[in-house]
């Protein structure tokens, strides 16, 4: 298990309630002095002896990391939202392909797509991984899945962000694709450590890990998804946070055929929108184009090495 010590501070300041949310985190502990002042409380240092047994004996996680540790990922400059900023990720896997989101394309959609779908959405994933990009999905049902799986088939890296904790991977049919990840090279990667407490929690958690997609990527590729109201919508979150965050979106739509397709509907939605808030359609040239793009909100602060992210240190 590997995890640095104000990492697993962090942690069980968190596991005892003294950090409840992140924007709590980024507003009041980012900085060594605020922080120090958690480690005089006798429940953290209780804590801490137990979260080190427990990881000890855990063998569905390979470590976790922190907002201070070298090896978390950049935030995105344009997420201004504190409460969106993560702070604690629990991984398996190759943990290195966070280290440079320049590389990374999320491909989301629908969880119920046909084979003519499938079949889009597999010659679009082939021309990614050609490119030597990294694609991420959210292991769910449908157009995820054919996302990771046709990556692996290619020998590409993939990373799956859960909306589950690494030792109960959700949905349980994707346990095996899960575990493929990671044994050729691939990443697992989740904000949970614990149960969800409710129902609203549980539901919460999805749409978190959408905005992660969105975050630990250069663009974004939505396949197919329907309207909210009209079936699975999840795909909007996704999408709405990659607007925020000044992500490339693409969307697959063809005119002639996906017109009267209600599962195309957020993806003409998108398309028809006016301003920022327009997503471009994904025609032939758009690979080039998208693995030709360097968001600059990716890139390490150069006049900062330690930047905001290493503050505690």
């Amino acid at each position: 298990m590997k995890y640095s010590e104000i990492a697993l501070k962090i942690l069980a300041a968190k596991e005892c309630g003294i950090i409840k949310t992140n924007a709590q985190f980024w507003k009041y502990y980012s900085s060594r002095e605020k922080f120090e002042e958690i480690l005089k409380d006798e429940r953290v240092l209780s804590k801490i002896k137990e979260l080190t047994i427990n990881f000890n004996e855990n063998d569905s996680i390979d470590g976790f990391i922190c907002a201070c540790d070298k090896e978390f990922p950049i935030i995105n400059k344009n997420v201004n939202n504190c409460g969106d900023k993560p702070y604690l990720l629990f991984y398996k896997g190759n943990l290195s392909l966070l280290s440079n989101l320049n590389k990374n394309v999320a491909v989301i959609g629908l969880t119920d797509p046909d084979k003519e779908i499938v079949k889009r959405e597999t010659n679009i994933v082939k021309r990614l991984v050609q490119k030597n990009l990294v694609i991420v999905s959210g292991l769910a049902k449908g157009c995820d899945t054919v996302a990771h799986k046709v990556c692996l088939e290619l020998n590409g890296m993939t990373i799956a962000i859960l909306p589950s904790q690494l030792g109960k991977i959700y949905p349980t049919e994707n346990r095996t694709l899960a575990k493929e990840i990671v044994k050729k090279g691939g990443l697992l990667i989740t904000e949970y450590y614990k149960e969800p407490v409710s129902r609203y929690e549980a539901i919460n958690r999805f749409i978190e890990r959408d905005r992660l997609q969105a975050m630990f990527s250069k663009a974004i590729i939505l396949i197919a998804s329907y309207r909210k109201g009209e079936g699975d919508s999840g795909s909007r979150h996704a999408m709405e946070a990659a607007r925020k965050y000044g992500i490339e979106r693409y969307v697959l739509y063809n005119n002639e055929i996906d017109e009267n397709d209600k599962r195309f509907g957020l993806n003409k939605d998108l398309i028809s929108s006016k301003g920022e808030n327009q997503a471009k359609v994904l025609i032939s040239s758009s690979i080039n184009q998208i693995s030709d793009i360097v968001n600059q909100n990716l890139l390490p602060n150069k006049n900062d090495f330690d930047g905001e992210q290493l503050s505690l240190w």
